[in-house]
């Protein structure tokens, strides 16, 4: 028997979607992770904390990400452009006035940071992309799930605060995951996009790689899980 499938469309100028990124580097996926996704629903939801128990409930049920492009003059797909910001964070504040020092950088334990406080990042985003996600949700959350992310209790981005979406990101509750997927093909075709890649759980003839992005427990002890996924290219 199908699953009830939840689907999202992510959709911006900008995405960022880390996975082993660190405070100085942060990259991104070519893709939406599963913590990312897991974590746009607790935002919708208002959850926070470690929401160890949302985690497991969703832990077996399956994802796909599909991913859409634009075509170029000659009629060529191809996947979005990288952008590579670079942040200069806690330069040119005053650590003698109390509230400037709060944007300086500190060591967890609240002591100045190595090197002083001024710390250089260079942060990457994925530019005009677009991603249809399938997820299957357990049927006694449909109703919450729908609700939240119609009228999010918190604001909701693709993958960093500064990455706003430009389209509705909740796209309906469907009876399997083919039924999301045509809805996803549907609204691709309106926006003239073609499907590039699609990302699936577990192996299947493609690209094999194993991510670090299966939530455990959020807050600000994180745990994460491994799985392996497949890239499929269209």
């Amino acid at each position: 028997m199908s699953a009830l499938h939840l689907l999202l469309w992510l959709e911006g100028p900008l995405q960022s979607w880390g996975v082993n990124s660190k405070f100085n580097r942060r990259t991104s996926l070519d893709f939406p992770s599963r913590s990312a996704v897991l974590g746009l629903l607790c935002a919708a939801l208002g959850a926070g904390g470690e929401q160890g128990e949302f985690l497991a409930r969703f832990a077996p049920l399956a994802q796909t990400v599909v991913a859409y492009t634009r075509r170029d003059k000659k009629g060529k797909a191809a996947p979005a452009l990288q952008l590579c910001d670079f942040h200069m964070v806690g330069s040119g504040y005053d650590d003698k006035d109390p509230w400037q020092a709060l944007h300086i950088p500190k060591k967890s334990d609240g002591t100045a940071a190595v090197g002083g406080g001024t710390k250089l990042t260079y942060r990457y985003y994925l530019q005009d992309a677009a991603f249809a996600v399938a997820l299957a949700v357990p049927d006694e959350m449909r109703q919450d799930l729908e609700e939240a992310l119609i009228t999010p209790c918190w604001d909701i981005s693709l993958g960093r605060k500064c990455c706003v979406p430009t389209e509705f990101i909740y796209q309906g509750m469907h009876a399997s995951r083919d039924a999301a997927l045509k809805c996803a093909e549907e609204l691709a075709q309106k926006k003239q996009r073609t499907e590039l890649f699609r990302v699936l759980d577990g192996a299947h003839e493609g690209e094999q790689i194993f991510l670090s992005d299966v939530p455990l427990q959020f807050g600000p002890d994180k745990l994460y899980g491994e799985r392996l996924v497949t890239v499929m290219a269209t």
